[in-house]
């Protein structure tokens, strides 16, 4: 009996305590991801590395979570969610403190991966576990809350592990992040509840998904978002410099997360019933922002209120592609989530390597029109995709 009035009760009202837990997941799991672009010029300098091999660091980690992606979300289907949780948080943490107490790039190199495998399962299976916790009408919401920990990292979190890497060195950054990652483990373990997994069938495949033209069109429009967005984002240190803003890459960063504060915090609230709308108006952020840095980017104050725009673009960025491709299933979302994500963190991949190459001919504000290229179009799709996003 007890059983029953605990599952109508999380049914029933929105579970916000497990909801911000989960949220700290992805806070950890994104920080673990970008954390070298903060102190990308240290580790080039301690490292011996150039630039190319610099964002490989972020590079090799977006590929090696965009191909184990589907494969290894279909194999653990049937595992237990809150035991996978757990494992995936321990390799977070592993990958981080031995990184941290490395020199050697090929070994750092090698832990990235491992990094990067586990977020290729975590980011589609903690989505998928949430939705499990709530109501089919709250599912929007879920994504959003549990999402938000990547924009947290992002505005908020960045700016500080950058702070502890710049003042304490980036060794030091990979440590605490890895205790952190622990830390969160130990609380997963007492709070969440346990879920079974669910078994995969033919029609709730990787293969089956891919034949959905809705699906195909969330994929496109993830490829764009995600490549216009990262592009950029992974040599913000560079592009920061080149403008030479003020009060250098920390401002930058907590103007770029105040922003994305903002904006998942009306994904929040809006996902679930204006999708469409607020696709439409990431993509057009995007663009804008970018248009004002190539043309005002010298100006004091309104390149930092460029960066703030290019953060309330970027915050809801994660929660809008998930709550999509979630739409387009009733059932397997694990692995609809696991499908958009690859193709999330290839995007990522593609972006890192095709902007290290600009970054090999041309200035760091060439990227601001690569981002504009992609999201134009980005924006066009959005629009017509009634169907889809609707």
């Amino acid at each position: 009996m007890n059983d029953q009035s605990t599952t109508i009760s999380v049914k029933v009202y929105f579970p916000w305590l497990l909801m911000i837990l989960m949220s700290s997941v992805t806070f950890v799991g994104i920080l673990s991801e970008l954390m070298p672009s903060g102190v990308l010029p240290q580790m080039m300098a301690d490292l011996n590395i150039n630039e190319v091999q610099g964002g490989n660091l972020v590079g090799y980690y977006a590929i090696a979570s965009a191909i184990f992606a589907i494969p290894l979300v279909s194999l653990t289907m049937k595992f237990n969610r809150k035991i996978l949780l757990l494992i995936l948080l321990a390799g977070f943490a592993v990958s981080n403190i031995v990184a941290g107490l490395s020199l050697n790039y090929t070994v750092i190199i090698f832990l990235r991966i491992i990094g990067g495998i586990c977020a290729g399962v975590m980011w589609p299976m903690i989505a998928a576990y949430g939705m499990r916790l709530v109501s089919e009408a709250q599912h929007g919401r879920a994504i959003a809350v549990i999402m938000a920990g990547n924009t947290l990292g992002i505005s908020l979190g960045m700016p500080v592990v950058t702070f502890i890497g710049n003042e304490y060195g980036w060794q030091t950054e990979f440590i605490a992040l890895g205790v952190f990652i622990l830390v969160i483990g130990l609380l997963c373990i007492f709070m969440l509840p346990s879920t079974p997994g669910e078994k995969l069938t033919k029609s709730s495949s990787p293969f089956a998904l891919l034949k959905i033209p809705a699906v195909l069109i969330v994929l496109l429009l993830t490829l764009l978002g995600v490549s216009a967005h990262y592009g950029v984002y992974v040599y913000i240190t560079s592009l920061v410099e080149e403008v030479q803003l003020t009060g250098g890459i920390e401002s930058t960063l907590l103007l770029f997360g105040a922003g994305s504060l903002i904006s998942v915090l009306l994904a929040i609230k809006y996902t679930d019933l204006y999708l469409r709308q607020l696709t439409v108006a990431m993509f057009a952020l995007l663009i804008v922002s970018m248009v004002v840095l190539i043309l005002f980017g010298n100006i004091t104050g309104i390149a930092h209120f460029a960066f703030f725009l290019w953060g309330l673009s970027f915050g809801p960025l994660v929660t809008l592609f998930q709550a999509a491709v979630s739409r387009q299933v009733e059932r397997a979302k694990d692995v609809a989530t696991s499908v958009q994500s690859s193709a999330f963190n290839f995007s990522i991949m593609l972006a890192t390597s095709g902007a290290g190459l600009l970054l090999g001919l041309y200035s760091p504000m060439v990227l601001t029109y690569m981002a504009i290229s992609l999201a134009i179009p980005g924006m066009l799709i959005s629009i017509f995709a009634r169907k889809t996003l609707g």
